[in-house]
């Protein structure tokens, strides 16, 4: 089948490399000319396991292309997949102008029966506004072309976006067409064959499906992290009671880790997102306003642990940070808990030597070059004779580290650990004093 998939971040470069994957014939169009050239020659602007292979394979098989034109790309596909982003504007609500721009170019340029598929996460009733807007540059042209709109959600996790796709869970597809349900049901079978994922709806169902379980998802985040600073309270341990509320099969163990406050592109946006949402619609959500301000609050603890470590003398103070991405194996730092660290730390009037094995050029990006950054190329550089080891994403290669060789490097022997990876008892044992997240603090 022929795709056009208007954008070429995360959510279309991971939609357009499967979809050719499986055979498809598929046009990227994006108004970057820097990222369309980057991808011409094989180079994927983002950092994503497996995307680069994918890309390139596709490209080499004459499967995947990319264009600046949009009307290249009107002409091209059946299916007109729209995965633009959605910023959140100033009130948390989405910014759906990119969205409604493409909405425009394709209307412009329609001169056949054309599927339009919103693959962007956007509010409830964005389906209507872009039929709406489609319609009217129509009008305008005089020409009267028919055309559907479909909500076809993305549910991909960053770092395993290639699998999920590949895989689903489930693949919803909100129509107000039975016609257009099954023309999107034979494009999603070549990843519905194990069993039935296809989960029809109307339009507007759709579009709450994302913004309730991304919503959901970071709801549980923020109450194991709540649970976490009442533990620290009572002197319980809050890796047992995840391990005790999680084999309640009702409940489960996915999402229910304490740490630092969650973060990239998605949750951060979509709760703010749904709550204006039903604002707007004239109803106040006190859960959705909570779950909020408990993650402002936990990308704060760790903080406070390191200050009152130090009875807030933080001014000249080195400190190793093993993290900067908002979860590991990716490179997206929008929303990371690492930022509010630093840009506290260095309010502080402290030092960082930073090392992540995907985001050191975008943190070089987003702070340039800053006399209190040190961006490290290993883990054991950024430890060199920094005063504590801060360690704030999870990825695999922090988790059995060298404890000797931490404690010979490091003015004195304390990690304030974020994500829970190290046993508390043991590391007192080695003569380090080890701050977590809903334990007791561990000390030699």
């Amino acid at each position: 089948m022929k795709v056009t998939i208007y954008g070429s971040g995360y959510v279309g470069l991971v939609t357009g490399a499967c979809l050719a994957q499986v055979g498809n014939d598929v046009l990227c169009v994006d108004i970057d000319p820097r990222k369309i050239e980057m991808l011409k020659r094989g180079e994927s602007p983002i950092y994503e396991p497996g995307l680069t292979d994918m890309l390139r394979a596709n490209q080499e098989a004459g499967r995947l292309r990319f264009t600046l034109d949009p009307a290249e790309g009107v002409a091209h596909g059946l299916f007109q997949f729209i995965a633009v982003g959605t910023p959140p504007d100033e009130d948390g609500s989405a910014d759906l102008k990119h969205v409604l721009a493409v909405a425009e170019s394709i209307g412009e340029h329609l001169e056949e029966y054309r599927i339009i598929v919103n693959k962007s996460t956007v509010p409830v009733g964005t389906g209507d506004r872009v039929r709406q807007r489609t319609a009217e540059v129509l009008a305008r042209r005089g020409v009267n072309v028919e055309f559907d709109i479909v909500s076809n959600p993305e549910f991909l996790k960053e770092g395993a976006a290639i699998e999920d796709f590949m895989r689903p869970d489930r693949v919803v597809i909100g129509t107000d067409n039975p016609r257009t349900t099954e023309l999107l049901r034979a494009l999603y079978t070549p990843f519905n064959r194990n069993h039935e994922r296809i989960v029809a709806m109307d339009i507007r169902s759709a579009e709450l499906t994302k913004y309730a379980a991304n919503s959901l998802l970071a709801t549980k985040i923020s109450f194991m992290n709540e649970l976490s600073n009442i533990a620290e309270l009572l002197g319980a341990n809050i890796e047992h009671v995840r391990t005790g509320i999680g084999s309640d099969p009702r409940i489960g163990y996915q999402f229910i880790y304490p740490g630092a406050g969650y973060g990239g592109s998605c949750f951060p946006k979509d709760v703010r997102a749904l709550e204006q949402t039903a604002i707007q619609s004239g109803y106040t959500p006190e859960l959705l306003h909570a779950v909020e301000a408990v993650n402002f609050r936990q990308k704060r603890k760790l903080g406070d642990k390191i200050a009152s470590h130090y009875n807030d003398q933080l001014k000249g103070k080195t400190f190793a940070l093993w993290g900067l991405a908002f979860k590991p194996n990716t490179d997206d730092m929008r929303e990371a808990s690492s930022r509010v660290l630093m840009e506290w730390l260095w309010e502080e009037g402290a030092r960082i030597r930073a090392f992540d094995p995907e985001a050191r050029e975008e943190t070089a990006r987003i702070y340039g070059t800053r006399d209190d950054l040190l961006l490290c190329e290993t883990p054991e550089e950024a430890i060199s004779d920094a005063d504590a080891l801060i360690v704030i994403t999870e990825w695999n290669m922090f988790r059995s580290p060298d404890f000797d060789a931490i404690r010979q490097s490091l003015k004195e022997p304390v990690i304030f650990d974020g994500r829970n990876l190290y046993d508390p008892g043991f590391l007192a044992k080695q003569g380090f004093t080890y701050y977590s997240i809903g334990r007791a603090t561990a000390r030699p």
